[in-house]
């Protein structure tokens, strides 16, 4: 019987076999990971308060229906009477304050409103819309009236809810902050899901943790190109970001055009009998003056704005935000009643087109009904993730502490030549979305002085393991 010949205690000892170098997708999942929790920990809460609001004004436009049916509905008659007697009616009702626009009756069964502004009580930014019966000029309401979207009093207060928890501009910083994250968060799980092997991504016959990371990662993955859509079209009309989206779209010669106010002709602002500027009845009047634009093509939905001034136009748009948008707009003289400016909507530049058809798609308007149900799904469903994130938190702790928090390190594993150029592109990124850049900045100056004071009593941990 042989017996192998064991090592002479001389025989140095062979080298660990170097590790295999990580290539860049091995190195930027685990800083994807630590980016991805942490910021689904800290800015989930001000998500979950913007997708139930959100859930309930993609569900107001419905609501808004039922009850004020009595204002926006009448029924169908025979023959409208003219503009002006239905404004004259309004104002019989109403003599405070001035007519800012009138929507003539764009239905069978709708009332037409009139819009006044200045009116005590109401608030500068609102007007008072009075609804008026256009076959028998009977005046069957009036409500508050905020924005182009002609918002009545339910669907304005969860507007400005979801806008800004009613705090005015200072709460507008919540709901930025909230779009400025979404889609890094919605970026950051794609790439987490899409990188797992595929037998990891398996919900069936799966328990526990595993199981609610397939439930959170499979549904976010269905859902991350809508919320990535919400967090950009939300962007365009915040407060810094929103500015920063302006600037860049005016520098490349691509803002929403305006159809011009000023009257034309050498009477311009003379010999207009009937009223004065800023009264519906200037000049020509409002039948003259919508015959005018319906001669140019401008079909129902359509708003009559008077004239501001004695030198300024009455001004017609089209005023339908559902698909087919009808966005054009006329400028008519109120002396002559011509057509002195004339604004199409397919002479729109393309990102003020692509600006409006995300903002209209984003509030539900764009595709009606269909529309609102799909901004509904989407917010239920980033509020299941967000449960289900917490919950993958907790169960983290394995029952020792809430959630044990992803170790620190990350950045280390990613080469120079792609994490140089990666904070580059965030810091130029951080600057155009402020919301975005500074809480980023501040998380990243927190997290390195605990990592150092952890060093310094021995606690500090890189990857899986600690540091020696």
């Amino acid at each position: 019987m042989t017996t192998a010949p064991s090592p002479t205690t001389d025989e140095a000892p062979r080298p660990p076999a170097p590790a295999p170098a990580k290539g860049v997708r091995a190195g930027l999942r685990p800083l994807v990971l630590r980016l991805h929790f942490y910021a689904g920990v800290l800015v989930a809460p001000f998500l979950l308060v913007a997708a139930l609001t959100g859930l309930l004004y993609a569900a107001s436009f419905q609501a808004e229906e039922i009850v004020y049916d009595h204002e926006l509905t009448v029924p169908a008659g025979d023959r409208k009477l003219p503009v002006s007697e239905q404004v004259a009616a309004a104002r019989q009702a109403h003599p405070e304050g001035t007519v800012s626009a009138v929507r003539p009756s764009p239905g069978k069964d709708a009332t037409t409103r009139v819009m006044l502004s200045g009116i005590p009580g109401v608030d500068p930014d609102h007007t008072l819309a009075v609804f008026v019966d256009p076959y028998t000029a009977e005046v069957r309401g009036e409500l508050e009236q905020y924005g182009s979207s002609g918002a009545l009093p339910l669907r304005t207060w969860i507007d400005e809810f979801h806008r800004d928890l009613h705090l005015g501009e200072p709460g507008r910083l919540y709901s930025e902050f909230a779009a400025s994250w979404l889609w890094v968060i919605a970026g950051g799980g794609l790439v987490l899901w899409f990188s797992r092997r595929r037998a990891l991504r398996r919900l069936r016959g799966t328990t526990g943790r595993r199981r609610t990371l397939a439930l959170h990662g499979g549904v976010g993955a269905w859902a991350a190109a809508g919320f990535i859509f919400l967090s950009a079209t939300g962007l365009t009309w915040s407060t810094y970001a929103g500015a920063n989206i302006g600037e860049l779209r005016a520098s490349l010669g691509q803002e929403t055009p305006s159809v011009s106010a000023a009257a034309a002709g050498e009477h311009s602002g003379h010999d207009t009998a009937g009223g004065t500027a800023g009264d519906a009845a200037h000049g020509i009047g409002l039948d003259k003056v919508l015959a005018a634009a319906r001669a140019e093509g401008l079909g129902d939905p359509v708003e009559i704005v008077p004239p501001a001034d004695e030198e300024s136009a009455y001004l017609v748009r089209q005023i339908q935000r559902s698909w087919p948008e009808k966005q054009d707009s006329v400028a008519v003289d109120p002396a002559s009643g011509e057509v002195t400016d004339v604004l199409r909507f397919a002479d729109y530049p393309v990102l003020a087109k692509l600006t409006r058809w995300g903002i209209d798609l984003h509030t539900g308007n764009l595709f009606g009904l269909v529309n609102q149900i799909a901004l509904m799904a989407l917010a239920s469903t980033l509020i299941l993730l967000i449960l289900w994130g917490y919950r993958m938190w907790w169960q983290r702790g394995r029952g020792s502490a809430f959630g044990r928090p992803i170790p620190r390190g990350a950045w280390q594993q990613v080469p120079p030549y792609v994490l140089v150029p990666l904070l580059a592109a965030i810091a130029v990124l951080g600057y155009f979305v402020p919301l975005l850049g500074i809480p980023l900045a501040a998380f990243l100056a927190v997290d390195i002085v605990l990592g150092e004071v952890a060093h310094r009593r021995g606690r500090r941990t890189y990857g899986s393991g600690p540091a020696a």
